[in-house]
């Protein structure tokens, strides 16, 4: 015997990016804006000089990826719970990617899912990690490995909040873009490579580009089901560099900038790039002051530690590689030779 549901549905998840001076925004429900303590201190006064809601509460993190983990989440959750937050109220990612994952995550699960809207602070959530939906947190066992597809229902783009971007974040972003340009578009890497990222001008058609080539991706293959795996390009290793130095030595773009250079270093030995393609990227990276180097202690607990990887199946490790530039190769086929020269090679660093 059989009971049958139907449950073929439609569900219209379209969200705009609004890439502008942040214009006054007002909500007829409860609000919680989710911050940490940086942001706070330095734009929150701006932020609710544009806000206006029935009623408005603010929580406020610690700062850091150390920080992404349940107990962040669990403070959310409570925040909501002790003020009557219902399925209409909706919450406000107001940080770097961070708080905007966080966020995401905490309104895809309160009440079994509310709205939330991005206003990313920083150039990498900007041009990468408040668009697209995917939310989560930290464990032990590695990066945003538990979490939800929950896309925000808008996100807010002001330019404004780089003004006071430490130098080091704004390259961390700059990888996030430079990530891009190498996998979908050699026009584009090729302007990174001819003009300063520090000219606003400049910055504001990156940002604009990058923020395109997210939407269109999402919009093809919304649950990484395909084309998407390869926004994570310097990710599988730099999520294993993110756990090994706990957080707390790299930001997330100098990790993906090694992992790019890991890839590249696998592409190169697999006829996927050329040297002089390799060299091209990794000036590119170090133009904005970004690492390229990282020794591995233990070669062996690095290769173990791919499995752990989302994109991973069994015993299969799933890499994006470069094909030339702006071009790529999702693959599961590299052999454990091939890999194991590359960890060696970063192992005799």
């Amino acid at each position: 015997m059989q009971v049958h549901i139907p449950l073929k549905k439609v569900v219209d998840d379209s969200y705009d990016i609004t890439i502008d001076t942040l214009k006054p925004l007002h909500f007829n429900t409860k609000i919680a804006i989710v911050t940490n303590e940086t942001v706070a201190g330095l734009h929150l006064d701006y932020l609710l000089k544009k806000i206006s809601a029935k009623e408005l509460i603010i929580i406020t993190l610690k700062d850091g990826e150390e920080y992404k983990n349940q107990q962040s989440i669990d403070t959310i959750l409570n925040s909501l719970f002790e003020h009557r937050f219902n399925r209409k109220s909706i919450l406000v990612a107001f940080g770097g990617g961070v708080i905007g994952d966080m966020t995401g995550y905490a309104a895809s699960i309160y009440q079994r899912g509310i709205d939330f809207i991005q206003i990313p602070t920083t150039l990498l959530s900007q041009v990468d990690a408040s668009v697209g939906g995917k939310t989560g947190i930290n464990n032990k066992y590695g990066k945003n490995l538990v979490g939800a597809f929950h896309q925000p229902k808008a996100v807010y783009i002001d330019p404004y909040f780089l003004t006071t971007l430490p130098k080091r974040e704004f390259s961390a972003g700059v990888a996030e873009i430079v990530k891009m340009a190498v996998t979908f578009n050699r026009e584009f890497f090729e302007f990174l490579e001819h003009n300063d990222l520090y000219d606003a001008k400049n910055l504001q058609e990156a940002i604009r580009y990058s923020v395109q080539t997210k939407a269109d991706v999402v919009s093809e293959d919304e649950k990484e089901q395909g084309i998407r795996a390869a926004l994570n390009y310097g990710h599988t290793f730099g999520h294993v560099i993110e756990n090994e130095t706990a957080y707390k030595t790299y930001l997330h773009g100098e990790a993906v900038a090694i992992g790019m250079c890991m890839a590249n270093e696998m592409a190169l030995k697999m006829n996927l790039l050329t040297q002089k393609e390799q060299e091209r990227v990794e000036e590119l990276l170090k133009k904005y002051d970004l690492p390229t180097t990282y020794k591995i202690k233990d070669v062996r607990k690095f290769y173990e530690a791919f499995f752990l990887d989302k994109k991973s199946l069994d015993s299969s490790i799933t890499f994006i590689l470069p094909f030339g530039i702006g071009k790529f190769l999702i693959t599961d086929k590299v052999d454990i030779s091939t890999t194991m020269c590359v960890l060696n090679k970063f192992g005799e660093l």
